[in-house]
């Protein structure tokens, strides 16, 4: 049977959703993308997360900094995506 899945794996998409998690449940913002790859301590993956979240408009980078969008807390307000 074939992947139907857009984009990106499950792993992936569990990494993506630690770090949104991460900037809008953690007790402030902005993060470094330091800070992230410490928290899941893999570089790499820190960085790929946070390009994705960058790329989906739901995350602002600034230098080494990361903070989420103005509709992406909005949407967390309203638990968006959610079951």
């Amino acid at each position: 049977m074939p992947d139907h899945r857009i984009a990106g794996d499950s792993s992936e998409q569990d990494r993506d959703g630690t770090v949104l998690e991460m900037l809008l449940c953690g007790p402030s913002w902005p993060w470094s993308v330091d800070e992230i790859a410490r928290e899941l301590q893999n570089p790499t993956a820190a960085a790929d997360a946070v390009r994705r979240l960058t790329e989906a408009g739901l995350v602002h980078r600034l230098d080494q900094f990361v903070f989420p969008t103005r509709a992406c807390r909005r949407a967390e307000e309203l638990q968006v995506g959610t079951v």
